[in-house]
């Protein structure tokens, strides 16, 4: 069937009349899909932590947590987000490797489970506070460790970088540990890399960890009470990806959660999602402005570009590579020819896609970004040509929710300043 794309039963075009365009369109029966197929597959014995970084909307948040998911946090307005979308504190870790002490006295004052810990000059800031506020404040350790695996895009261990302890100044840093009072070092956690779509890297990360974690109670001396396995489970967005096989990653992760369960029945395993759980959900609609020809080549100007939508430049790659785009107002029509994707913005990088194979593309037409659930407005330089973010839509029951209006000029001037300009400063240029 083509034509007019569908969500729900709801046609993609009178979303965009009603809502306009630039929007991201989330749909919350893919959400659910995801999560529950993930929760039924893996052992009950691992909980799930939402990472908000992926997508800090509080609808998301909200239907995540109700979902039963636990909140990882990486900021104070994502902690706010967490808790006014109805999550318990006793269900938030707070992550991060430049925490102010306004965040760590919040996370304190809030009862969260766990501060994770990423430096020993931190672990000092968060004693201090914690005397100061007249609290046993618990922590857990972020390590860096000292093992590499393949298979991620993204890789956060084994190497120099700015997250986490490394394992050898952890190992020899019990005296350090030792003489806090006010820190109560219950978990370890350590987070490996992104985006993984073989099963093998995930479960020779996750075994690494696991030994981690017995290695550091014994080395330590402490009793671990949590260990943060991380994430790191991808989303396909290329040509020539697959999705990652959750059955098959369960089949081969259970045994080991199950036989470190057994050895350790005390000690809570957690995985964190952001991308996984959120990535296939959403999609970015923008509505083409202009279509014209230069030097050959056809462009589609939309209303949406990377200010929206940076991720899908696909930063750090060499070859431009284009996430899933299609025609919403001819979907499922046989491609005629090669389109650029390009937004509204006044530098040559403001290209979504690069050489897409679409139908006929006309002023008005709707064209969508797919895969987008995860990483759009807020890691986007919504601020740039002062476009302001998009709206944001949540597609639930099969009605259309508004779930963040748009940016207008009045918002992004209602903080602005202007001062009067003396006379000095004029005549004096």
């Amino acid at each position: 069937m083509s034509g007019d794309y569908q969500i729900q039963g709801l046609a993609i075009s009178a979303i965009a009349a009603r809502f306009g365009t630039p929007l991201y369109v989330y749909d919350a029966e893919v959400l659910e899909r995801v999560y529950e197929e993930l929760r039924s597959l893996l052992t009950p014995k691992v909980e799930l932590f939402y990472s908000l970084k992926a997508n800090p909307n509080i609808s998301i948040v909200h239907l995540l947590q109700e979902l039963g998911a636990q909140a990882e946090v990486c900021s104070m307005a994502e902690l706010h987000t967490a808790l006014q979308a109805g999550t318990n504190p006793e269900r938030i870790i707070f992550l991060g490797p430049g925490k102010t002490d306004a965040e760590i006295t919040a996370c304190i004052r809030h009862g969260i489970y766990a501060i994770v810990c990423e430096s020993f000059q931190e672990l000092n800031r968060i004693e201090a506070i914690a005397a100061e506020e007249g609290r046993i404040v618990p922590v857990a350790l972020r390590i860096n460790p000292s093992f590499t695996v393949k298979g991620s895009r993204l890789t956060m261990g084994g190497k120099p970088r700015q997250f986490g302890m490394d394992e050898d100044t952890v190992m020899q840093g019990r005296q350090q540990l030792e003489r806090c009072s006010h820190v109560d070092i219950i978990g370890l956690h350590v987070y490996m890399g992104t985006r993984m779509l073989d099963v093998e890297p995930i479960v020779e990360n996750t075994r690494h960890i696991l030994e981690l974690a017995e290695r550091l109670e014994e080395q330590l001396g402490i009793r671990l009470q949590m260990v943060d396995v991380g994430g790191g489970l991808g989303v396909p967005y290329y040509e020539g990806e697959q999705p990652l096989s959750v059955s098959a990653l369960s089949a081969q992760l259970n045994p080991l959660f199950e036989q470190f369960k057994e050895k350790h029945p005390d000690i809570r395993l957690f995985m964190e999602l952001g991308r996984y759980l959120v990535g296939t959900s959403g999609m970015l609609v923008s509505r083409a402005l202009y279509v014209k020809e230069s030097y050959g080549e056809t462009f589609v100007v939309t209303d949406g570009g990377t200010n929206c939508h940076m991720a899908a430049v696909g930063i750090g790659s060499y070859v431009k590579r284009n996430f899933p785009i299609a025609s919403l107002s001819r979907y499922g029509e046989s491609p005629v020819a090669e389109f650029n994707i390009t937004g509204p913005l006044c530098t040559p990088n403001d290209v979504i896609g690069k050489k897409v194979n679409l139908p006929p593309v006309e002023q008005g037409d709707l064209i969508g970004v797919f895969h987008s659930g995860a990483y759009g407005p807020t890691a986007s330089p919504t601020h740039f040509l002062s476009h302001g973010s998009p709206a944001e839509v949540m597609i639930s029951g099969g009605e259309a929710h508004l779930i963040r209006e748009r940016d207008t000029p009045e918002d992004l001037l209602g903080k602005q300043r202007l001062i009067p300009v003396s006379h000095s400063a004029v005549t004096n240029r």
